[in-house]
């Protein structure tokens, strides 16, 4: 893999990798794009077959994050760690993340980390013995916990929106509603639709959350045959690149016309939600739906998490998807496009002040 070259092509910034023998640490952080302020991304605690597809996973999800941040109108850039995780060895947790604390503190500021796959605020406990910039745990004064709630209600409206745009109506009830992945975010997100009268079908890989979803209400179907039940939307809430080649085809022949959930990076490649659009399916951008985690995240750097105010931050996740519907219409071009337009667009407009973030330059941190 030419490191440089992945780099220049997406105008990366940062790809810091980090290594402690004695707790077992092997991480990666990528740091994408500071124009608007620190990079603040997730860390995932995950199984990867060859480094070259951490590395990968860890750009991916880093410009992701620039692009959510920038469309949510928040003051920060992107970033994301992907903490390496071997199966066969075990670890003390809380040594490792400790560790990879005390590297995030030697960035001084350049990267704010938080809970992702993988990572609970046990791990953002064990992270903040270390380091201040962390968001999401439980031991700093005016931070906002778990922030899978807030991920879900983000994508409950954005849901919303992509439905009245698809049905003329953004009453979920009555509506058949696939998820896939009910764990921390799908779960939440199932619970929503129940109560709006939708029917939930749910897939997992795992028994416990698929027992919790049956008990919840959700009709279950096998993960392999995703896409073998009828549905009116599917929520996509597990791992990434699901839309791909192979289910394109299955999710048209099951009736979907909405595609709105939590998981990053959706499309497997930009080609896939072209397709999506010469399908007439709805698609509601992943970052951009998925907004809500980070949106609260965010608000605890505003001089203490206020619970009001970021919950009415997040109610405008509906309106983003909406401007995003409209400035595909208006442009004639797919929605996943559109919402690039949009941060692209905040992006450009500070960049003529200034672009690679230092931190000791005026920003949220030092409010």
């Amino acid at each position: 893999m030419d490191i440089f070259k992945a780099l220049e092509e997406y105008d990366y910034e940062q790809l810091i990798f980090m290594n402690d023998k004695e707790t077992g640490l092997k991480a990666i952080t990528c740091i994408h794009d500071t124009t608007l302020g620190p990079g603040l991304g997730g860390s995932r605690y995950w199984t990867y077959e060859k480094e070259e597809e951490a590395i990968l996973d860890a750009m991916r999800l880093a410009k992701g994050m620039t692009y959510k941040n920038a469309a949510s109108g928040l003051p920060i850039g992107g970033a994301k760690t992907v903490i390496l995780k071997n199966p066969d060895k075990e670890v003390n947790k809380e040594a490792m993340f400790r560790a990879f604390g005390r590297f995030v503190e030697g960035l001084n500021g350049r990267y704010i980390t938080a809970a992702d796959v993988g990572t609970t605020e046990i791990e953002m406990d064990y992270i903040y013995q270390e380091t201040n910039y962390v968001a999401g745990t439980g031991l700093k004064p005016g931070t906002s916990g778990n922030p899978s709630p807030s991920t879900a209600h983000g994508v409950y409206v954005g849901m919303k929106a992509a439905a009245n745009k698809a049905f003329g109506s953004p009453s979920l009830e009555g509506k058949r509603i696939l998820i896939e992945g009910v764990g921390k975010v799908g779960y939440i997100l199932a619970e929503k639709a129940i109560t709006e009268g939708a029917h939930v079908i749910a897939a997992d890989l795992f028994e416990e959350p698929r027992k919790r979803a049956r008990d919840l209400g959700c009709q279950i179907v096998a993960s392999d045959d995703l896409f073998s039940v009828q549905a009116d939307i599917y929520a996509p809430c597990a791992l990434g690149a699901t839309v791909n080649d192979d289910s394109l085809e299955q999710i048209k022949a099951a009736g979907i016309k909405v595609i709105a959930g939590a998981a990053n990076n959706q499309l497997k490649e930009a080609r896939h939600g072209d397709k999506l659009e010469e399908m007439g399916l709805i698609y509601a951008p992943d970052y951009i739906i998925n907004s809500g985690g980070v949106i609260q995240v965010a608000d605890e750097f505003n001089g203490g998490y206020n619970e009001a105010r970021a919950r009415m931050s997040i109610d405008r996740v509906y309106d983003q998807i909406e401007k995003v519907f409209a400035i595909a219409e208006r442009d004639g071009i797919p929605s996943y496009k559109a919402a690039d337009i949009l941060a692209e667009e905040r992006i450009a407009a500070v960049r003529g002040t200034r672009s690679i973030f230092n931190p000791h330059t005026k920003s949220i941190l030092n409010r």
